[in-house]
């Protein structure tokens, strides 16, 4: 039985509920965008009239209002967004219990069954256009494919409020003249290897040599072949499956620039806070810490460092990103923003093998406490309970280090 796969997009989400709620924007150019005064001033998206002057998700607000002088500029609240990606998901679930989300705006539906052929399937997913544009007064745009990176590619294809099929007979003829970061995965730096290695539409990545492509790019060259060819195999999760979480991360742009060690060891501590307290809510401890910074002309740098044992705890977390920092980045000051990320992740209830200096039994100890100011900070919020090094910048401390971030999960499941 062949596989039917849908991927759903909601198109210029932010935007379309922020115009839904208020009327009088709706024939308006808007971009929701992010807040100016916090140094998050981009856009985050916006609707389909603004798109026309050109002003694209990402952009500098300050250009996108120089594209379009008469932009309806909207601050965004996730709170509204969350309530409607959950009425979207409510939706898709009355047509399979098989809806993976991907983002606040997308979701995969597996809707395999007996007798569904993918250009029946077709119209089922201009049903289910219908119902969304009806019930929740917003569109999506779905692609219909065999696979799910297939069906994520054809939703993008044509926007807003369309249907695109891509099936077995024609995929050679509408994916592979696309440029190769059309691909699910295929970021820039990836684009930037595969250009030197003189692939530049999908159908060069599906017609490469694999061992070549392999010395290049390792295994996730033959992964993205196999996409290419139209081989990925990679099944929708359940409605009531978790996740696997793979990592867990903090990132901020802060209120002013990084621009001594001070501020780093200050800002490393505040997302070592967050990361340390989802870890321990998650019941994971982590075995690697990895950091990136990027500097105020926008240029990004990374690095990583495996730990002499696992850990959940804020201090050991933030003493080994600042040893990184010392190690690889101490002359790329200023900085811009930020990020740091735990991975290697065991479960907190794995057992630990005591030493006679006590020192396993100590990091138990402290895990307690930690443990104990998660829950102050649950009951009477996350800033209830601040360490003294956070506190030697104002800016910073007041930036929340749990609710205001990122977290990082696997989120394409195999």
């Amino acid at each position: 039985m062949s596989r039917v796969i849908f991927h759903s997009d909601a198109n210029s989400f932010y935007a379309s509920v922020e115009c839904l709620y208020d009327p009088s924007i709706r024939d308006k150019p808007v971009a929701v965008c992010g807040d100016p005064e916090a140094r998050h001033g981009i856009v985050l998206t916006a609707n389909g009239i603004a798109k026309k002057y050109g002003v694209r998700t990402g952009s500098p607000i300050w250009q996108a209002q120089r594209l379009c002088p008469d932009l309806v500029t909207v601050r965004p609240d996730y709170s509204l967004y969350l309530h409607f990606s959950n009425m979207l998901r409510a939706l898709y679930e009355e047509y399979t219990d098989h809806v993976e989300s991907f983002g606040l705006d997308e979701c995969w539906l597996d809707m395999t069954q007996p007798g569904l052929a993918l250009h029946d399937a077709a119209r089922v997913a201009d049903e289910l256009r219908c119902r969304v544009r009806e019930e929740l007064g917003i569109t999506v745009s779905v692609g219909v494919s065999y696979n799910k990176v297939f069906s994520k590619l054809a939703s993008d294809l044509k926007k807003p409020d369309f249907t695109t099929l891509i099936t077995p007979e024609n995929y050679r003829q509408r994916v592979w003249p696309l440029p190769v970061e059309n691909l699910l995965f295929v970021g820039p730096h990836t684009k930037r290897k595969l250009k030197d290695f003189g692939i530049l539409t999908i159908g060069d990545l599906a017609c490469a040599d694999e061992g070549a492509l392999a010395r290049r790019l390792g295994k996730n060259g033959l992964t993205l072949r196999a996409f290419a060819r139209g081989e990925d195999t990679s099944r929708v999760m359940r409605s009531d499956q978790a996740a696997d979480i793979k990592s867990i991360g903090n990132s901020t742009t802060t209120p002013h620039d990084i621009a001594t060690r001070e501020d780093v060891k200050c800002v490393l501590y505040l997302l070592a806070e967050g990361v340390g307290a989802r870890l321990r809510e998650q019941g994971f401890r982590c075995g690697r810490v990895s950091i990136s910074v990027r500097q105020v002309n926008l240029e990004s740098f990374s690095s990583q460092r495996t730990l002499p044992r696992a850990t959940n705890l804020t201090d050991e977390i933030a003493r080994a990103a600042l040893e990184l920092f010392d190690g690889n980045f101490a002359g790329k000051l200023p900085l811009r923003s930020a990020g740091l990320t735990c991975s290697s992740l065991v479960p907190e209830r794995e057992p630990v093998q005591m030493d006679l200096m006590g020192v396993e039994l100590d990091s138990l100890r402290r895990e307690k406490l930690e443990h104990a100011l998660d829950g102050l900070r649950k009951r009477y919020g996350h800033q209830v309970v601040q360490r003294g090094v956070v506190l030697q910048d104002r800016a910073f401390a007041a930036v929340n280090p749990k609710e205001e971030n990122t977290v990082n999960f696997k989120p394409f499941y195999w």
